[in-house]
């Protein structure tokens, strides 16, 4: 029964995780194309993340209650519960992109958006991931997951160091510029809660806590 119970709960946290990557994407999609609409849907995106995050969590408690789950059962619920919430964390910071967007896209664009493209891909593939290794208990892809935040780190350097260059050579870039520089904060948020998920899936599977993946080889 309690099995059973934790895999539809799994399932739920899968469909909430797509719902956030298809909010990344047509954020980044709007912005590239200059399509309000696709900005707009990002917002109505949200109201479903809010409302199954409620959802997934009333029956977590519920389960908790009525079945009392011990030992592994126990912590797979207790970090469902905390995914569930970093979700709808990843879900506000796709909001907060669709809203930047919104100003950019009236805006000429500085550099083609330099590597903010390339970014969400990276931050997208992540979340895709760090998913999957939580419901299969992959170990090596958590650990991969933790291994490519690094790739977002360094495109988020990237993009700071450029945009600074353009706010100094042209001042009036500086708003542009840091409205970009808001969506690449957004995009290394998400990814570094794809990463704590990554963390706490290989403390599920292997009993071994990491933090900030500096400990990847056992």
């Amino acid at each position: 029964m309690i099995i059973e119970a934790i895999q539809e709960l799994k399932k739920a946290v899968i469909e909430q995780a797509n719902l956030v990557e298809l909010m990344i994407a047509t954020s980044v999609e709007g912005l590239l194309e200059r399509d309000e609409s696709k900005l707009e849907n990002v917002f109505k995106l949200e109201d479903k993340i809010n409302h199954r995050e409620l959802e997934i969590e009333e029956d977590s408690i519920s389960l908790i209650a009525l079945q009392k789950p011990e030992a592994k059962n126990l912590r797979i619920i207790l970090m469902i519960i905390a995914m569930n919430n970093d979700l709808e964390r990843m879900g506000d910071l796709a909001v907060n992109i669709a809203k930047r967007s919104q100003y950019l896209i009236r805006k000429p664009f500085i550099k083609k958006l330099i590597n903010i493209p390339t970014m969400a891909e990276e931050t997208q593939k992540m979340l895709r991931n760090t998913i999957k290794a939580f419901v299969e208990e992959d170990v090596q892809l958590a650990k991969q997951v933790c291994i490519d935040d690094d790739i977002v780190d360094d495109l988020r350097e990237q993009i700071y160091r450029l945009l600074i260059t353009y706010m100094i050579d042209d001042p009036a870039t500086i708003k542009r510029a840091f409205n970009i520089n808001s969506i690449s904060a957004n995009l290394e948020r998400i990814a570094d809660l794809s990463t704590n998920i990554a963390e706490e899936t290989i403390y599920i599977a292997k009993g071994t806590v990491i933090k900030h993946h500096t400990d990847l080889d056992y």
